[in-house]
């Protein structure tokens, strides 16, 4: 056996697991407990003295400083791969607002050449609040399916698949008024959103697992940002002067096909998730060529190691069902934060915001004609905090963002039934109604509007993911459907007071986060995972496990154990 040697009292360490004392073993533990960078350099000082331990901390402080740049093939799989995903999303949430009257004005028409009499009006509501509603319907179907396409095609194949679903809709929704049949828009609504709703699974999963660690929560709001430049791109193309007119409405849902091809001439020379590759499909070939042209080296036998080490430190190799996912203990305050966080995504009253945009606008005098012009203003403040979002996420971390996003909502909501109940007795009070309006819009797209589906895929290790994933999904898109269906009701008994809900919601939110959310920046997902043993109440690994399978320190040919700057990895 290979002795290990203290230089200041020469006495062997053996570091066997069967010969570890107590203290020893109680000593580990309390370290892993805390950090993993203390057993790293514990390891490490035994066999150097003073001046090479220095020396080794100043090398090891410039590389870890040294942050890899983002590769032009890890950009182009998060842009195109939100292209046509996560951007058909937002657009689909917009389209629909500019050409509601022609629409309507074509059921009414189509329903007169069908049966000679005009729609009733009860009848025509039916048809477009199915019209609309749909959309979340299909959406839950989606979630609901992900996960099986996902453990079939992977994570890249369930995005290429996608894209089918997209072309289809889109020839449906565009050929439905040539065709005199409404029943191919609504159709079309519920095929595209069955697209959305495997999408919000499938990309923040693929974004995750192909992202280094220090950049994975920019990477991951790729997927925030699409959906806000969908919802602008929406707004836009839905001007009188471009596709906002009766005999170029079709046109709109046309757009859709666009960024599916986009992505399917793209996408397919881009590499599947190496982590899916390695531990779903056991292809380390083909893992190794994906890190490689992700992370643009060659040597990618760091990040090979970690895969191989969190796989083998995993109780449970296979991905496991929902109900698995339900029962599994070391999970369980994970899973209620995702599930938290998600029903607050929804909850928290953005989508109600609409209700109030153009009246309170019309309140402060602005023309009717100019409206949609001036309502562009919420897509664009909504796309720009996006942006900033992503580019300081790595700096504040995700906890920060989204409390700091769900509190400031709460206060400019607060703020807006204050405005919104003055509004008639004081002239300028609509311009701060609007001022209001736009600070809930920023706050949300600055944490609550992405982070909770880049966290969806940190708090949860491969096998769990794609069972969280598809829970995610179906709070989400419940969510959705629940404020679409109550709002009104809402709003009709509260009036103005409504938004005090959203208060509420979004306070709870804010506390439940503040309370037990830990960072995950710039962690592993063991890591993540092993900062929710306590509240979960499983016993943290031992050290033997820790060390042997996760920190894989094996001394090499001459006794000494080896340089642990190799075992430092970018994911």
């Amino acid at each position: 056996m290979t002795h290990w040697h203290n230089n200041t009292t020469g006495v062997p360490l053996e570091y066997n697991c069967l010969q570890l004392r107590l203290g020893d073993v109680w000593a580990v533990v309390s370290l892993l407990a805390l950090d993993t960078q203390p057993v790293y350099a514990g390891l490490q000082n035994l066999d150097k003295p003073k001046d090479s331990q220095d020396n080794h901390k100043m090398i090891k402080s410039e590389k870890s400083s040294e942050k890899q740049p983002i590769t032009a093939c890890l950009f182009s799989a998060a842009f195109f791969g939100a292209l046509g995903s996560s951007f058909l999303y937002g657009y689909n949430l917009s389209v629909v607002n500019a050409p509601a009257m022609y629409i309507k004005a074509f059921y009414n028409k189509t329903w007169i050449e069908r049966y000679d009499e005009p729609i009733p009006a009860e009848t025509d509501t039916l048809l477009w609040s199915i019209t609309v509603s749909i959309f979340a319907i299909g959406g839950l179907f989606g979630a609901l399916s992900v996960s099986l396409i996902m453990k079939v095609l992977g994570r890249k194949g369930t995005l290429l698949l996608n894209n089918g679903f997209a072309v289809i809709a889109a020839l449906l929704l565009s050929l439905g008024e040539m065709s005199r049949s409404f029943e191919m828009l609504i159709i079309g609504r519920t095929i595209i959103g069955v697209n959305s709703g495997i999408a919000l699974s499938a990309l923040p999963m693929y974004l995750g697992e192909i992202s280094p660690r220090h950049i994975r929560g920019s990477i991951g709001q790729f997927n925030s940002i699409l959906i806000c430049l969908g919802v602008f791109t929406g707004q836009v193309l839905g001007l009188p002067e471009l596709l906002g007119q009766e005999s170029r409405w079709n046109y709109l849902f046309s757009f859709l096909a666009f960024p599916a091809v986009l992505q399917l001439c793209v996408l397919p020379f881009l590499p599947e998730s190496p982590r899916y590759l390695l531990m779903e499909r056991s292809d380390e070939a083909g893992a190794e060529r994906a890190f490689q042209r992700f992370l643009g080296k060659k040597d990618v036998s760091q990040e090979l190691e970690e895969v191989h080490a969190e796989a083998r430190a995993q109780d449970n190799l296979h991905t496991v069902s929902v109900s698995q996912l339900l029962r599994t203990p070391a999970v369980r305050w994970q899973l209620i934060t995702i599930i938290i966080t998600m029903a607050c995504y929804q909850l928290c009253g953005l989508n109600a915001i609409w209700y109030y945009t153009n009246g309170i606008l019309r309140e402060a005098g602005f023309a009717e004609n100019m409206l949609p012009y001036i309502t562009l203003s919420t897509g664009a403040i909504e796309t720009l905090a996006a942006i900033i979002s992503g580019l300081v996420i790595e700096r504040i971390g995700r906890r920060p963002l989204l409390i700091f996003g769900f509190s400031s909502m709460a206060v400019f909501f607060s703020l807006l039934t204050v405005f919104l109940n003055f509004q008639d007795s004081v002239s300028w009070m609509p311009y701060l109604s609007y001022i209001c309006i736009l600070a809930v819009i920023a706050a949300f797209c600055s944490g609550p509007g992405g982070i909770p589906f880049v966290l969806t895929g940190e708090l949860f290790e491969q096998s769990y993911r794609p069972a969280a994933f598809m829970i995610a999904g179906i709070v989400n898109w419940l969510s959705n459907f629940a404020v679409g269906l109550l709002f009104p009701f809402i709003q009709e008994k509260l009036q103005t007071f409504a938004f005090l809900v959203f208060v509420v919601v979004c306070t709870l939110g804010s506390i439940y986060l503040c309370v037990v959310l830990p960072e995950t920046k710039n962690k592993t997902f063991m890591d993540i995972s092993q900062s929710f043993a306590k509240i979960n109440k499983v016993p943290v690994s031992s050290p033997c496990h820790e060390m042997e399978l996760v920190l894989a320190i094996t001394p090499d040919m001459k006794g000494k154990p080896q340089e642990v700057t190799k075992m430092e990895s970018s994911f």
